[in-house]
């Protein structure tokens, strides 16, 4: 017979492990001696005490799920149950105990960090909902559009909540950006009509300036030409694949009849050369204006201009384009300097870029946060790929940044 502290072998080869309770059968060994049968028991405990190590390893160090860990502790405690090692049995138990205890307490953290990821996953969405129905009500369609498509984006990246209350939140998300589609397209129906009825007042404006541009009865001509350029001007603007074509009609009527009566009326050269002087004066003063570092003041001369240019007359047809662009480009610089400054003090838009930026700072600072918590933990492969999350938040962050020096801030 052949023991040691642990276990014992008896005459008949019935190997035996002690415990607190006593003497457990372990099994029968008839291939060799008691010494052997010993070892061989004792190396069957080597590796249950190898694979609970391991267990507990994967329990402290990785994603493995509760679920999965119970079934393996269950695994190696009915081993253990079984009775076919020799070794410190209850020590065993007692390390099982205790990483049950482990994945339990694992579990009620990943429920808790659950439960915390649909709260803040709620209240984005809730956040969007309202953004959204807000949007529904904004006229600026091109910019609440585009916001509205982001939105979109940003609610795909959100986790789901449960089925009820993510189907409410999608259902106002999405009727939010249905009802802002029907007045967009509303608006546009609206205006395609004005258009479509511009282009009938200005065919028939076209018509009429056709007809006269052969009269030589000049002087109510002309008279009748000014009445239809303000006519023209009231009508408003026609769908852009015709307002072109029918201005070129519309003015090349006009130049028709004024250059017969320029030819007609030669000794008006002298008064046209002399507009052309005036003019070319005022666009040098009108230059002058530009660039723009006084916006009212700028508008305010440029009017005055702008007026005496209208009260002087015609000017050569060859000298026209050159001088009237030189006051063209003057007022296009105004316009730009008008929009620059509209867009640099639009608080709608500088509110919704603060907003952004600030969304995109709390979560890089989250991510760089994370990252620090994972690495602390030793949990590399998480942290690496939240760095690379953070890449991406942190280029969204920077253009952000960027788009919000143009307000100044």
């Amino acid at each position: 017979m052949s023991s040691d502290p642990w276990g014992r072998v008896d005459e008949t080869g019935t190997v035996y492990v002690r415990t607190s309770e006593g003497e457990k059968v372990v099994g029968s060994w008839q291939a060799g001696s008691p010494e052997e049968a010993l070892a061989y028991f004792e190396r069957k405990y080597e590796g249950l005490v190898v694979e609970i190590g391991l267990l507990e390893k994967r329990v402290k160090t990785t994603d493995l799920s509760a679920k999965d860990a119970m079934a393996a502790i269950d695994h190696i405690r009915g081993q253990i149950d079984e009775h076919h090692a020799v070794g410190d049995l209850e020590a065993l138990s007692s390390r099982l105990d205790a990483l049950v205890a482990s994945v339990e307490a694992r579990r009620e953290e990943r429920k808790a960090q659950k439960a915390k990821q649909t709260d803040e996953a709620r209240h984005a969405k809730e956040a969007l909902v309202a953004e959204a129905e807000e949007l529904a009500q904004s006229e600026q369609w091109r910019a609440a559009g585009e916001r509205l498509r982001a939105l979109v984006d940003t609610w795909k990246g959100l986790p789901r909540l449960d089925r009820k209350s993510d189907d409410e939140l999608w259902h106002r998300f999405s009727h939010a950006r249905s009802a802002f589609s029907k007045r967009r397209k509303a608006h546009f129906a609206a205006l395609d009509a004005q258009r479509e009825v511009a282009r009938q007042t200005k065919e028939r404006l076209v018509a009429e300036a056709e007809s006269l541009s052969g009269s030589t009865d000049w002087g109510p001509t002309a008279a009748r030409y000014r009445e239809l350029m303000a006519e023209w001007k009231a009508a408003g603007r026609a769908q852009r694949e015709h307002e072109e074509d029918l201005w070129n009609r519309f003015r090349g009527a006009q130049d028709i009849f004024f250059a017969a009566r320029s030819g007609v009326f030669a000794e008006r050269d002298a008064e046209q050369s002399e507009n052309l002087k005036l003019k070319e004066e005022l666009a040098v003063e009108a230059e002058k204006l530009v660039p723009v570092t006084d916006l009212k003041g700028a508008r305010a001369a440029f009017r005055s201009i702008n007026e005496r240019w209208e009260a002087i007359g015609h000017v050569p047809r060859d000298d026209r384009p050159k001088v009237e662009g030189r006051m063209h480009a003057v007022e296009r610089a105004i316009q730009e300097a008008e929009e620059t400054e509209w867009r640099r003090t639009n608080p709608e838009a500088r509110a919704r870029a603060e907003g952004l930026t600030g969304q995109l700072q709390a979560a890089v600072d989250k991510l760089r946060a994370q990252i620090d918590a994972a690495r602390a933990a030793g949990n590399n492969a998480k942290a690496d790929k939240l760095s690379r999350e953070l890449e991406g938040r942190q280029a969204l962050l920077d253009q952000a940044l960027k788009g919000l020096e143009e307000f100044g801030g």
